[in-house]
């Protein structure tokens, strides 16, 4: 199997590429700055592109089996200034325009596509519980979220499979929000953010991985997904459970005003939570390897 990744320089890219040649599947990640990407695996080639067209590329979706659309800003970088919030919003439809172009030239079109979107499509909904029928919410990353995802839709019309994967907040030790939330318990001063009422929409970076395999194999597999963990909880239970893990207790709380000043709008991402399920997932037989935070971060803390 040959699968295109475009943004695979991140997080989940670099995994997902390890896990596909792991099991000898050719792996090709798009990249705007290919030369600074190090220590691929062996099956894995990263190759140039502008970030906006599919230019220089397009001609590698002609006979792959799947590309999978990981591409646009991070979100957690700067305050949501106007022109921050262009940018962010920019690369996305881009990278999503690029993909269009080169499956619309392929002779021999990827079976699937996977289009990448967040669990902030829903807004902030508090305690209502999340799945994938649940209409979109209002606030930036809701309207963010709903124009990436609609940036391939148009392939649906040339026959193409298309799996739209909404995201939560990805636990590695590699990257991502972990690595940020276990500093501050290692100095003793963790603690919930803001009421600490808000869900945590979670999932391990192993099953994130393993999801987006699975729709990627699975014919049956099309339209939107929730990815995070069938057992969500809130960001004071979690706190909880990662102070346990660490042997620190979670005593310094983060006031809601304290990150608020500090981050402006981008607050919403520590302090506006979803409480997801990951229904059509489930409905289709994906099995989780780590359902519970308990388990899961004890896989990724050794402990």
């Amino acid at each position: 199997m040959r699968v295109i990744i475009t943004g695979g320089s991140g997080l989940i890219g670099r995994a997902l590429a390890t896990d596909l040649a792991r099991n000898s599947h050719e792996v090709i990640i798009i990249s705007r700055r290919p030369e600074r990407i190090i220590g691929l695996p062996a099956g894995v080639r990263a190759e140039r592109w502008d970030g906006r067209t599919a230019e220089g590329w397009y001609s590698l979706a002609d006979g792959a089996d799947a590309i999978v659309n990981l591409a646009g800003e991070n979100i957690s970088t700067g305050r949501w200034t106007d022109e921050r919030k262009h940018t962010i919003l920019q690369s996305r439809l881009n990278a999503g325009q690029a993909v269009v172009q080169a499956v619309k030239a392929a002779t021999r079109k990827p079976r699937v596509v996977i289009q990448a979107s967040g669990i902030g499509y829903y807004g902030p909904c508090g305690n209502e519980e999340i799945t994938e029928e649940t209409p979109p919410g209002h606030d930036f990353l809701a309207g963010l979220a709903m124009e990436w995802e609609s940036s391939t839709a148009s392939l649906e019309a040339l026959g193409v499979r298309r799996a739209v994967i909404r995201t939560g907040v990805v636990l590695s030790t590699k990257g991502g929000a972990l690595p940020r939330m276990l500093l501050p318990f290692r100095f003793f001063v963790g603690g919930r953010l803001g009421s600490g009422r808000q869900w945590f929409p979670w999932i391990h970076i192993a099953d994130e991985v393993g999801a987006i395999r699975f729709l990627i194999e699975n014919e049956a597999a099309s339209g939107p997904f929730n990815l995070s963990a069938p057992i969500p909880l809130t960001n004071t239970e979690f706190s909880h459970l990662l102070g346990q893990q660490l042997r620190r207790p979670p005593l310094m709380p983060t006031p809601e005003f304290a990150l608020r000043l500090l981050f402006g709008e981008m607050a919403t991402v520590l302090l506006d939570g979803q409480r997801a399920i990951p229904k059509r997932l489930l409905q289709l037989g994906f099995r989780f390897r780590f359902p519970e935070a308990g388990p899961a971060l004890r896989d990724l803390l050794g402990r």
